[in-house]
């Protein structure tokens, strides 16, 4: 008999299905055989997912929604998108279903000025975290530096009008993690053996400021991207009714505290997946098209 058989396997259960990171996560367990099952609010998402993946409808907001979903799941890929109140009785609810949790945290306790500001979603996440170990659940914390995605929400609809990248802190350092490498080490967390009780911070392999990521987007489209920086003030007001003013806060905040400090930098990717991470160069290389023509 060769191979795993399909059914020996208890499927995973993937939050945030639709997600950047989660749609990648579907995808790799895929590949590695494992039966996925994808929670989704709106039934219109399933269509955009894979045939094979099997469509819960539930609700992070209504704990109870999540119970089919989780009947029968060896393990969890809990991605918070919901307000915090229903946090504590969700990962009750897990508990009671399933034996392990991979959580998407941010690194939040990292001794880094980027990730020292102050930040509600910080505290959501050391919150959700508290949850999981009460419950005795196994778990796996991954914790994701700068994503290189933001670029795409911070400066596609810049550089596809062929307009100037006008930011804030262009020398705040940072080490932009691909997508995929979080997703591949999510992947590998939930369904290998030996990660029980990890918690990797996630990077890049390269300190770049900000400047630096738009010259890096220019290379990959092969042009010049102008780029001009603006004040805290202005970048504000350029935000304005785009983000929640708490968010644009605590980026600012970031920015501002690691401007002259070489961003934070961890092996766990290659750690995990026995390859080295992504580079920010090899991303924009892969997303090219996005920023000439949209996503």
């Amino acid at each position: 008999m060769g191979g795993v058989n399909q059914t020996d396997i208890p499927p995973v259960l993937v939050t945030g299905a639709t997600g950047r990171v989660g749609r990648l996560v579907i995808d790799q367990l895929l590949d590695a055989g494992v039966p996925v099952r994808a929670l989704t609010r709106r039934s219109e998402a399933a269509a955009t997912l894979p045939t094979k993946v099997e469509v819960f409808a539930g609700d992070l907001t209504v704990p109870e929604s999540l119970d089919a979903a989780l009947s029968g799941a060896g393990a969890v890929f809990l991605v918070w998108t919901a307000p915090p109140q229903t946090a504590e009785a969700v990962v009750e609810r897990l508990a009671v279903h399933v034996r392990r949790v991979v959580f998407l945290s941010s690194p939040h306790q990292t001794p880094h000025p980027l990730f020292q500001q102050p930040n509600p979603m910080a505290v959501l996440h050391a919150d959700i975290e508290r949850f999981i170990a009460a419950t005795g659940l196994e778990s796996t914390i991954i914790r994701p530096g700068m994503f290189a995605s933001n670029s795409l929400a911070w400066w596609a609809p810049a550089i596809r009008a062929g307009e100037v990248v006008r930011w804030p802190y262009s020398a705040a350092e940072s080490a932009p993690v691909d997508d995929r490498d979080i997703a591949a080490v999510a992947a590998r967390t939930l369904y290998q053996d030996g990660y029980v009780g990890g918690d990797y911070v996630l990077t890049g392999p390269d300190s770049l400021t900000q400047a630096a990521q738009v010259d890096v987007i220019g290379d990959a489209l092969g042009r010049r991207i102008a780029f001009e920086e603006i004040t805290p003030d202005e970048f504000r007001s350029l935000w304005e009714g785009t983000a929640p003013s708490s968010a644009v806060d605590m980026l600012l905040a970031a920015w501002s505290a690691a401007v002259g400090q070489p961003a934070y930098i961890t092996t766990a990717v290659a750690d995990i997946l026995g390859m080295e991470p992504r580079t920010f160069r090899r991303w924009a290389v892969d997303h090219a098209i996005a920023f000439t023509q949209g996503s």
